[in-house]
């Protein structure tokens, strides 16, 4: 009974000893891992956690960098490789955690197309990014093994399969779309259209979907529709009497406003017939915009004739240098002119009598219209003037007016 006692005892005082030197390596571990990190107060080096194919490393580091963390744990990577963070990141944290993709041959099928690269991208958004293949969301893509190891080496096979492109106009509404659909009946289904009865399509479900094909959904009869449009801004002129007739100035520049606008359309066999307004609300109001023109005429700027011309058509002096801006910009004071010649003056051979072409001083259209103003309009500079002047206070309330519409939009 002795014996057993102590051979009991032994074992006992065995498993407590081999237990506190257990605990005195794990203390000796937690201590020599703070040391890692502190010397005297002061940071020592950075834990660094290391992903590679499946491989965790850990390593404690004094490096600036990743790459300085690679090189101490004898990790190379290749130029194609992808590391996260990259190679030039910074380490100022007190642990990091380095994932490296490593790039691997991949075939990519697009089509007729077949081309093989290297990546190490797992995604076939970031394959195909990688290589500048555009992506449509509706196309598909499958990522493989290759089938031919020899020939091709180990590696993968992207296939994409495009979606077909097609021009689809949606109640009015056209855009570029595209689908995975063999048939025109299943791109309704898998846009997730369902036609009303009153809905029509312009081709047959059953017919096929082909390349840059155009469809058209329409509703017969009659439907709103709201749009934006441009408000134009106004014109106001000023006359400033301190600047000469010629002067222009834009005070304040005019910016359209906008509208949303509701339209009661009516369609017949898919084409709108008419289109009548019902409602419509400004969302951004215009601003008009303020022209400065020049009013300040030049006592005796005007030669002798052209004052004698006008003053025998009825003309105030104080019109002469809106006249005399018109009359030299539309026709340089030339009572025979028409509408495209070129060259100088030309001598009177009788006038063209196209309904579309100006003539004479004033550049009347048609000109054989100032006969109203006397059987010589032709060639007689007064009647044309006193026919323009007419047509000044008729239209524009006098040569001020013609004046102002002249410099806005270069014609009157």
């Amino acid at each position: 009974m002795k014996s057993l006692k102590h051979g009991h005892s032994a074992r006992l005082g065995a498993f407590i000893s081999a237990f506190i030197a257990l605990i005195a390596l794990a203390v000796f571990l937690v201590i020599g891992h703070a040391s890692a990190f502190a010397v005297d107060g002061q940071q020592a080096g950075r834990l660094v956690t290391i992903h590679d194919r499946g491989v965790d490393t850990v390593i404690v580091t004094k490096g600036d960098t990743v790459g300085d963390a690679l090189k101490q744990a004898n990790i190379a990577v290749d130029s194609n490789d992808a590391v996260e963070p990259a190679v030039t990141e910074k380490l100022i944290g007190k642990d990091y955690s380095i994932n490296i993709y490593r790039a691997r041959p991949v075939i990519v099928v697009d089509g007729e197309t077949r081309q093989k690269i290297i990546t190490p991208y797992q995604t076939a958004e970031q394959i195909t990014k990688s290589v500048g293949i555009t992506l449509y969301p509706e196309d598909k893509t499958t990522l493989t093994r290759t089938d031919d190891i020899v020939a091709e080496g180990a590696g993968l096979q992207l296939t994409i399969t495009r979606a077909t492109p097609f021009n689809f106009t949606l109640y009015g509404a056209t855009t570029l779309a595209r689908t995975q659909a063999k048939t025109v009946g299943d791109m309704l289904k898998e846009k997730g259209i369902t036609l009303g009865r009153d809905d029509r399509v312009s081709l047959d479900p059953s017919t096929p979907m082909t390349a840059n094909m155009a469809i058209r959904v329409w509703r017969e009869g009659k439907q709103t529709i709201t749009v934006s449009e441009d408000i134009n801004f106004d014109v106001q002129t000023i006359q400033d009497g301190d600047q000469y007739v010629g002067y222009h100035a834009i005070q304040t520049p005019g910016v359209n406003g906008s509208r949303n606008v509701t339209y009661e359309v009516t369609i017949e066999d898919g084409k709108e017939v008419s289109r009548t307004e019902i409602a419509s609300i400004t969302t951004k109001a215009p601003q008009q915009q303020i022209d400065v023109i020049g009013a300040k005429y030049i006592s005796g700027d005007i030669s002798g004739e052209k004052q004698q011309y006008m003053s025998e058509a009825g003309i105030a002096a104080s019109d002469y240098n809106y006249v005399d801006y018109i009359v030299s910009h539309e026709s340089g004071w030339c009572a025979t002119k028409w509408q495209g010649q070129i060259g100088g003056c030309p001598s009177y051979h009788g006038t063209p009598d196209s309904a579309y072409v100006g003539y004479g001083l004033c550049q009347a259209t048609p000109g054989y219209k100032m006969v109203s103003a006397g059987g010589d309009w032709g060639t007689n500079p007064i009647t044309q003037l006193t026919w323009c002047n007419n047509y000044a206070q008729r239209t524009y309330g006098g040569w001020s007016g013609a004046y102002s519409h002249w410099l806005a939009s270069h014609n009157w």
